[in-house]
C-alpha cells in the first residue's frame, strides 16, 4: 500500500488549488458560507458547474470517449479532495454522477448523443424520481405504474423526497412496467421532461428552511403523463432494479474526510468566538474532548478512504467498503453539525425558517445571529438526511454482515 503523492500528483495537486483560487470568488465564498448543504441558488451553481466544466473537471470519473478528462484514480481523488476542502458547491450528482453512468451503460447511441453532452455543460439540470410515499427504503414497493399504449408509456403516481425538482429539466425514474414474479422483476427505468404536460411538483417544507423558491425536496404527482417510450426507455423493460443498484455504486462515492474538516472548522470557528462562563466555548473541557474525537474520527477515516485509493489504484475493487465508508461518513457529519449547534448556544435559538435568506449579503435586515452562526441550525437539521440516503445506514451495515462476515 503506497498512500504518498508521487511528483506529478503534487504538481496536479498545485494546478487544483491555483485554479479554485482564481475562480471560487469572493461573492461565491460568501454564499457558501450561508449555504445549509453544500449547494448555492440555481443561477450560482450552474455557473460554477461551468466553470468546472470549461475546465474539464465536472465529470472527473467519466471516461475520456464521452468528454471525460481521463484522470487517473488518484488525480480524481485529488480533485475532490481538494474541492471539498476549500468549501466550494457540491456539484449536483442527479446528471453528472447518477444518470449518466446508466446511459453509458445501457442506453443507446441515440440516448447517449442527446443526454450526455447537455450534463457535460450544465445546460440542463436533472432530478432523480425513486422514492415514493409507500416504498422509500423498500424501493422494490414502488407502485408508480407505466401502462403501455402503443408506442407510449402512460404514468400514473408520484415520487417524493425528490430534491431541487422545482429546477429540473429531465427526471430519472424507477416505474413499474410489470406486476408479475417478484416485485423487483417489474420495474423499469426511464427518462424524460419534466416540461410534460399532467407533472406537477409539490415543495415540501422542512425545518432546516428554506426561503420562497429555494427549498430542497418536493413531490412530485404524474397523472396520465405520456412518454414515447423509445426515447424514455433506457435498457430493457423489467431490468431496471439492475440498473438502479449500478447507480447507487456512484451515489456512495466519493471521499468524505476533506469536506468534514472544512465543516470541522467551521464548527471550531463559532467555538472561537462564543462565549461561555467567560471563556470561549473551544476551551471548554468537554467541548475540546468532543472535538478532539471528532478529529481522530476524520483522521481515520482519512486513512481508510486513502488505503481504498490505493486498492484502486492498483485495479481492485471497493466491494462492502464503500458501505463502511458511508456510514461512517454520514454519522461524522450529523456528529459535526451536532457540535456546531452547541458551539452556537443560545444563537441557534432564534433561528427561523428564512433567516438565512432574509439575513445574508445585500439584506439590510439585521439577523438575531452573527454570521459565522446563521447556519448552525439549517445545517444540523439538513444533515438528519445523511444517514438515510443513497441506502440507509441499517441497509449499509446489512451490507457488510453479509458481504464481510457472511451472516
Amino acid at each position: 500500500m503506497d498512500l504518498s503523492l508521487s511528483p506529478s500528483d503534487l504538481k496536479f495537486q498545485k494546478e487544483v488549488r491555483d485554479w479554485i483560487a482564481a475562480n471560487f470568488d469572493k461573492d461565491l465564498r460568501a454564499s457558501m458560507a450561508l449555504s445549509k448543504n453544500g449547494y448555492v441558488d440555481k443561477a450560482s451553481q450552474v455557473a460554477w458547474q461551468k466553470k468546472l466544466s470549461a475546465k474539464g473537471w465536472i465529470a472527473p470519473n467519466w471516461p475520456k470517449e464521452y468528454g471525460g478528462p481521463g484522470l487517473s484514480t488518484t488525480e480524481r481523488y485529488i480533485l475532490h479532495s481538494e474541492l471539498s476542502g476549500a468549501g466550494t458547491p457540491n456539484v449536483a450528482p442527479f446528471g453528472v454522477s447518477m444518470v449518466a453512468p446508466v446511459i453509458m451503460a445501457f442506453g443507446n447511441d441515440e440516448q447517449k448523443k442527446k443526454h450526455l453532452p447537455s450534463i457535460l455543460s450544465s445546460e440542463v439540470w436533472w432530478c432523480q424520481g425513486y422514492s415514493e410515499p409507500g416504498a422509500g427504503s423498500d424501493l422494490a414497493g414502488l407502485q408508480m405504474s407505466a401502462v403501455r399504449d402503443g408506442d407510449e408509456y402512460v404514468l400514473n403516481g408520484s415520487k417524493i423526497w425528490t430534491t431541487l425538482a422545482q429546477w429540473a429539466d429531465m427526471i430519472f425514474c424507477l416505474v413499474r412496467t410489470s406486476k408479475e414474479g417478484k416485485p423487483q422483476e417489474g420495474i423499469s427505468f426511464i427518462v424524460f421532461p419534466m416540461s410534460l404536460p399532467g407533472i406537477s411538483v409539490r415543495p415540501l417544507p422542512t425545518l432546516d428552511g428554506p426561503a420562497e423558491g429555494q427549498h430542497e425536496i418536493n413531490q412530485v404527482f404524474f397523472e396520465n403523463v405520456r412518454v414515447k417510450i423509445k426515447d424514455a426507455l433506457i435498457g430493457k423493460e423489467n431490468e431496471g432494479w439492475t440498473y438502479a443498484k449500478y447507480l447507487l455504486e456512484f451515489e456512495r462515492g466519493n471521499a468524505y474526510a476533506p469536506g468534514l474538516r472544512h465543516m470541522l472548522n467551521k464548527a471550531r470557528k463559532i467555538a472561537s468566538k462564543e462565549m461561555d462562563g467567560g471563556e470561549p466555548v473551544i476551551r471548554n473541557p468537554d467541548f475540546a474532548r468532543k472535538l478532539a474525537l471528532l478529529e481522530m474520527r476524520i483522521d481515520t477515516l482519512d486513512a481508510t478512504e486513502r488505503r481504498v485509493l490505493s486498492s484502486l489504484s492498483a485495479g481492485q475493487n471497493v466491494g462492502p467498503e464503500s458501505s463502511m465508508l458511508k456510514c461512517a461518513g454520514s454519522e461524522a457529519q450529523q456528529a459535526i453539525t451536532e457540535l456546531a449547534l452547541e458551539a452556537a448556544g443560545l444563537y441557534a435559538e432564534p433561528f427561523v425558517q428564512d433567516t438565512v435568506a432574509l439575513a445574508g449579503p445585500g439584506s439590510n435586515i439585521e439577523s438575531p445571529t452573527p454570521e459565522y452562526a446563521l447556519t448552525a441550525a439549517p445545517s444540523y437539521f439538513n444533515y438528519r438526511k445523511t444517514s438515510i440516503y443513497a441506502g440507509s445506514n441499517e441497509i449499509q451495515r446489512n451490507i457488510m454482515a453479509k458481504a464481510v462476515l457472511g451472516l
